[in-house]
């Protein structure tokens, strides 16, 4: 496979799924800044939201406020934000478009025609209900290029390099949203485990769509180090950090099949996936889940130049 195939192949899932997590943070933040006065804290969810999305240098230089609607406008389509939503699905439209041979007519069809459906949408300027449907829009449009690429794309390198893309930029936003939930929404004067911190925790899971699962897997109420276990360690969790380098081990090793050599993407990836194995809860918190968070991203970053340099160069 030519490097520039393999390359559109990779990037066109990351946008996919970039334009998804930041559906889902601006979900996140909507639903902690519309809880009662009485668990309001004194934090600002929009402001976590653009430490989350990674891109407060670029949203305060546009805007001086971080608020509802200066945060919204920004993440969804500020001309300023190379990463916006409309930005992601447009550049996941452009590879999509350059490897039209390399995936099958439905999984184009999804991105062309989530496309054209921005184009008919005013993105500045949405009510409530607008805004929560088009969220929804865009995490709709996440799981139909998934589940399309799944079932109708052959398992050969052109699957496999979409995968990886996938998995690298999942791998990344689970580890963002932990981080920033941790150090920036929750009030210094708030204890953990508080009042504040359960409907916290519990807006963060219902927009994951793991609220249901997590207590499928606890039984019991919500607790901070068990969510943190339940999106770093678990492997049934298929957004955890254990079970997406699950994935991006099995789909590296065989690529190195296929290929006929190892190389330094398969050697960092069974390194980090070694250590998630060897870690449990109290060890994260003794270390400190900050610097676990900041280390692995560091570690998934590496991974991402790793891939480009050993195949799509």
């Amino acid at each position: 496979m030519l490097a520039r195939t393999a390359d559109n192949l990779f990037w066109l899932s990351r946008y996919v799924e970039r334009a998804e997590s930041l559906a889902r943070i601006l979900d996140v933040a909507l639903r902690l800044a519309t809880l009662p006065s009485a668990y309001a804290g004194t934090s600002n969810e929009w402001e976590s939201a653009i430490d989350t999305a990674a891109c407060r240098e670029a949203f305060h230089a546009a805007y001086p406020v971080a608020n509802e609607k200066n945060v919204t406008a920004f993440i969804i389509a500020g001309e300023t934000n190379p990463t916006s939503i409309r930005r992601c699905i447009e550049i996941a439209r452009h590879n999509a478009r350059a490897v039209r041979t390399a995936i099958t007519t439905e999984v184009w069809e999804i991105l062309n025609e989530a496309w054209n459906h921005l184009q008919k949408v005013n993105l500045n300027q949405m009510s409530g209900q607008e805004l929560t449907r088009f969220l929804a829009f865009v995490k709709e449009v996440s799981l139909r290029f998934d589940g399309t690429a799944y079932r109708t794309m052959l398992r050969t390198d052109h699957y496999w390099f979409q995968r990886l893309g996938m998995y690298v930029e999942r791998a990344e936003n689970t580890a963002r949203l932990l981080d920033v939930k941790y150090h920036v929404v929750l009030p210094e004067p708030e204890p953990v485990g508080g009042g504040l911190d359960y409907f916290q925790w519990s807006s963060l899971l219902r927009a994951l769509s793991a609220l249901n699962s997590y207590h499928l897997i606890y039984r019991e109420s919500i607790r901070p180090w068990l969510v943190a276990d339940f999106l770093i360690l678990r492997p049934e969790q298929p957004r955890s950090l254990i079970s997406t380098y699950k994935n991006l081990n099995d789909v590296l090793d065989l690529l190195a099949e296929r290929y006929g050599r190892q190389g330094p993407s398969q050697r960092l990836a069974r390194s980090t996936f070694a250590e998630l194995g060897n870690v449990d809860t109290a060890s994260l918190f003794q270390q400190g889940l900050h610097e676990f968070l900041i280390g692995f991203l560091a570690q998934n970053n590496r991974l991402g130049m790793a891939i480009s340099e050993q195949y799509l160069q």
